[in-house]
Order: structure tokens, then C-alpha cells, then sequence
């Protein structure tokens, strides 16, 4: 879930932007990050995390600072060999006018890019930004099952109102390895028990 960034989040503004650093997150950063996205959570924004499953998906986490402040983080999340989600996109407000979420995307999609994925996909409210970052919207059957086993969590699943939206990475191979449809893809018995949500009109 992507929701805490605002459209208007790339532009940065100001000599404070420069100075935003990205980096892969440690262990010391699960209390801050904590801190970031159950903030956003309380607000019904945002999934909740614990600290047990940050710990588990703390490699999968990138954070960007300022003066060893941390402004933000965000995350990728491998389905496949071939796509992987940003998920966890979070910005505090006092930082979203210095171009933070589009520095977390950019170093998130380099290292998409470093591992050879051929697309990266997220779920957000905030169209308008990942446009300006190379996004397009996309119908959700064409995003790998495993990528709701998370969203079942979520108290808004049955009436979704997160928009899919897919970066290709590698055109000359994505059309050779898209996700199968749902209709023919094989899934787990577990995956069979996901009724898929219709977006909320």
C-alpha cells in the first residue's frame, strides 16, 4: 500500500533536497521506520507493521535521511524472478516537498534494475506521482496473485480503492514473461482462498 506520498512530491524544493541521502535500511532503522508507517496506519492510511515483521522484511527496506534524520522508506518485495512490488512508501509530511518519495522510487527501481527484473508494480492512491516516475496504471489481473496475500490484512480489502500501477524495466523481455492470468495460472491451494476484491466505484 502506497498512499503517504503526494502527488506533488517530486518537485523538491530548496538546497535541503541535495542533501537527501538513500540508503538500505538496518536493523537500527526498525524503530524509526515503525514509528513512520504505524503513524500512517493509525490514520487508516497505511497497513500496520510489528516489529517481528520488520525484522523479517528489513532487507527488503530502503530509507532516505537528512542529517541522519530519517525522512521516509519504502520497499521491494519480490514475487517472481521476473517482478517485484515497491511497497511501504512513506514519507513524513514535514519532508514531502523535498522530493523524498521520488528519490526512494528512483534507488528502489535501480536496484529492480540491478537484480535484472523485467517490471516493478505498486498499489496507491497517488497516480499522479508514480506517473511522473515512469508508471502507468494497469488492470490488476495483470499483477501476479501473490502480490494480495498481504492485502487480505488489510480492514479495506473487499472495497479497494488503490489503483495498480506497473513499471516496465525490460520491454524486450516482459512480453515474452508476463504473470499468467488468474484463469490459468497455477496457484497454491492457499492462493485459491483470496477472493480478489473489486475496486470500490
Amino acid at each position: 500500500m502506497i498512499s503517504s506520498v503526494r502527488a506533488d512530491a517530486f518537485v523538491p524544493s530548496g538546497g535541503k533536497s541535495a542533501r537527501v541521502v538513500v540508503r538500505k535500511a538496518t536493523m537500527r532503522d526498525i524503530a524509526p521506520i515503525l514509528n513512520l508507517i504505524n503513524g500512517y496506519a493509525a490514520r487508516g492510511i497505511m497497513l500496520a507493521r510489528t516489529e517481528f515483521e520488520m525484522s523479517e522484511a528489513i532487507r527488503d527496506f530502503s530509507v532516505a535521511t537528512l542529517d541522519g534524520e530519517l525522512l521516509g522508506c519504502g520497499a521491494l518485495h519480490f514475487y517472481s524472478p521476473t517482478i517485484a512490488e515497491i511497497r511501504s512508501l512513506a514519507v513524513y509530511e514535514h519532508a514531502k516537498t523535498l522530493g523524498v518519495g521520488r528519490k526512494l522510487v528512483e534507488s528502489l527501481v535501480a536496484e529492480a534494475t540491478q537484480y535484472e527484473l523485467h517490471a516493478v508494480f505498486a498499489f496507491t492512491y497517488v497516480v499522479e506521482f508514480f506517473n511522473k516516475v515512469g508508471f502507468e496504471v494497469v488492470e490488476r489481473g495483470a499483477l501476479p496473485l501473490k502480490a494480495w496475500k498481504d492485502c487480505v490484512r488489510c480492514p479495506k480489502f473487499q472495497q479497494c480503492d488503490e489503483i495498480a500501477v506497473l513499471r516496465i524495466l525490460r520491454p524486450e523481455d516482459w512480453a515474452d514473461a508476463q504473470p499468467q492470468p488468474w484463469g490459468t495460472a497455477m496457484i497454491t491451494p492457499t492462493e485459491e482462498l483470496i477472493q480478489i476484491p473489486t475496486p470500490r466505484k
